[in-house]
């Protein structure tokens, strides 16, 4: 047998890195060099043709083409541009082909402006590149992401024994808080639905507003419970589920059939209008059920003196989903689940070799992977840390306060427009409203062309909706840097926008 130091080839050291240390963004002079050339890159987009309203003007098929262009072919560059050209074609793209939320008629969606605090701080994250999963991935982030729990905790008033991850999305909080749920419901008929599955679960039934976000059928069809588990229950005349309704339902269910949780809302995606916690806290607690409030939009109001106090209750739930990227002005994603009792995520509980071994997690090196469906996890707790020690509960409250009167504003001004209809007032930042047509039969259509002409035109961006079977647009008022004079000339853009589509419509039919 010949040894095997003799079948190993002669050892010759490896040639010198070809590339510098600046290359990498954790080096300090890697961060400081690509700052830098952005910020040149920028500068040297800033001849680039800027949209006059928040989204560029023209047929869907032509911006995106323009932009496509401007990229060039769909291929890998056998040389690479280099990090300031590169940068500025993108930068380039981004300015003349892409939305701005800071603009004054931007007020589409729950899709707020970042805080350039806010997306300074991301920068720094992303430049570390932690993950969360483990002790050894970043440290410093799990620390970060720790305190951000603690402090939502705080503001929830949520009990000692709470606690709570960071996830990809409203959705994806969502989904986690009903999965908690399930495998509770699962364990008080003695199955583990992590390891049976949910076919020996009879009859799963969630109880939720017939408002409540779409995202609650998704997350029952994923976890196996199945679209048809959902079961709406109806609002009232303010859009709040109607706890006698709920309470109803509950009643009718026979033994066959194994009420999971009840989803109630906090600030309604249209509306936001809140679902009355108390007394849905109440029947669930009852019925010995899980009761998941989904404030993606709303738990924003707790930052706010004026408005905190109409989510009462929310302490009383076992798990909470806020949206940090919606009242909060964070770059998205930034969605948190909160839980009342840290036991709760036993069900994500994994133990694996190269990641958490017993051993290193009794000795303090341990993660946050049995908190979360993933594995890999960017510290985005680090941007909205920086943005709660910037502005304090009382910076951010003042923000919140802006966009409510915003959103007041532009309902008294509704409802002094005879061509307007008010369909829902602001309960919190959102107003719904019609143009109102000289033919009924035709206002679904005007609505409807209304605003994909404010679209195509890049004038403005508001949102679509539909109440009752009707056709509706809608405010979304999230920029606190907007002033009522800014509303106003929303409102009158609006305004020439319907006149002239019913003009077009009526020269149309005739």
């Amino acid at each position: 047998m010949i040894p095997l130091a003799q079948t190993r080839p002669p050892f010759s050291p490896s040639p010198s890195p070809s590339f510098p240390p600046s290359v990498l963004a954790a080096s300090q002079e890697g961060l400081a060099e690509v700052l830098a050339t952005l910020a040149e890159a920028v500068d040297a987009a800033g001849a680039a043709r800027r949209p006059a309203g928040p989204i560029p003007a023209g047929a869907p098929a032509d911006v995106l083409a323009a932009a496509a262009e401007t990229l060039g072919p769909a291929e890998l560059p056998a040389e690479g541009l280099g990090a300031k050209a590169a940068l500025q074609l993108l930068a380039t793209v981004l300015l003349e082909q892409g939305i701005d939320l800071s603009h004054p008629r931007a007020a589409a969606h729950l899709q707020a402006p970042s805080l350039s605090v806010a997306v300074a701080a991301d920068t720094l994250a992303a430049a570390g590149n932690a993950s969360l999963d483990t002790y050894d991935s970043g440290p410093s982030g799990i620390a970060v992401e720790r305190w951000l729990i603690g402090a939502l905790i705080r503001l929830a008033g949520l009990g000692e024994r709470a606690d709570g991850v960071l996830t990809p999305g409203g959705s994806l909080s969502n989904l986690m808080g009903l999965l908690l749920a399930r495998d509770a419901a699962a364990l008080r008929r003695g199955i583990d639905a992590r390891r049976e599955g949910v076919a020996a679960l009879p009859g799963p039934v969630v109880f939720c507003s017939e408002l409540a976000h779409f995202s609650t059928h998704r997350a029952c069809a994923a976890l196996g419970l199945g679209e048809a588990a959902v079961h709406p229950v109806p609002v009232d005349g303010r859009r709040r589920m109607r706890p006698e309704a709920l309470a109803a339902a509950l009643a009718e269910l026979g033994p066959d059939r194994t009420p999971i949780a009840v989803v109630a809302t906090a600030g309604t995606t249209d509306f936001g209008s809140i679902d009355p916690l108390p007394e849905i806290a109440e029947i669930a607690s009852g019925h010995g059920m899980w009761m998941h409030v989904d404030a993606a939009y709303g738990f924003g109001a707790l930052f706010s003196d004026r408005l905190a106090d109409r989510l009462a209750g929310l302490e009383l739930a076992d798990s909470v989903t806020l949206d940090l990227h919606k009242i909060g002005w964070q770059p998205a994603a930034a969605s948190v689940l909160l839980v009342s009792d840290t036991t709760a995520f036993t069900s994500l509980d994994r133990e694996v070799a190269y990641l958490n071994p017993v051993d290193d997690s009794e000795a303090g090196f341990d993660g946050l992977l049995g908190r979360s469906l993933q594995t890999t996890r960017r510290p985005d707790a680090v941007k909205a840390a920086a943005t709660l020690l910037t502005y304090g509960r009382e910076g951010l409250g003042r923000m919140v306060d802006v966009c409510h009167d915003l959103a007041r504003h532009a309902e008294r001004r509704i409802l002094a427009e005879p061509e307007l209809e008010l369909v829902a007032p602001a309960e919190l930042t959102t107003v719904v409203f019609r143009y109102r047509t000289a033919d009924p039969r035709r206002s679904d259509e005007l609505n409807g062309a209304l605003r994909r002409r404010l679209l195509e035109s890049g004038a403005a961006l508001i949102g679509r909706t539909e109440v009752e079977q009707r056709v509706c647009l809608k405010f979304t008022l999230l920029n606190p840097t907007a002033t009522t004079d800014d509303i106003d000339g929303l409102v009158d853009t609006v305004l020439d926008a319907g006149r002239t589509c019913e003009r077009l419509i009526e020269e149309g039919a005739a």
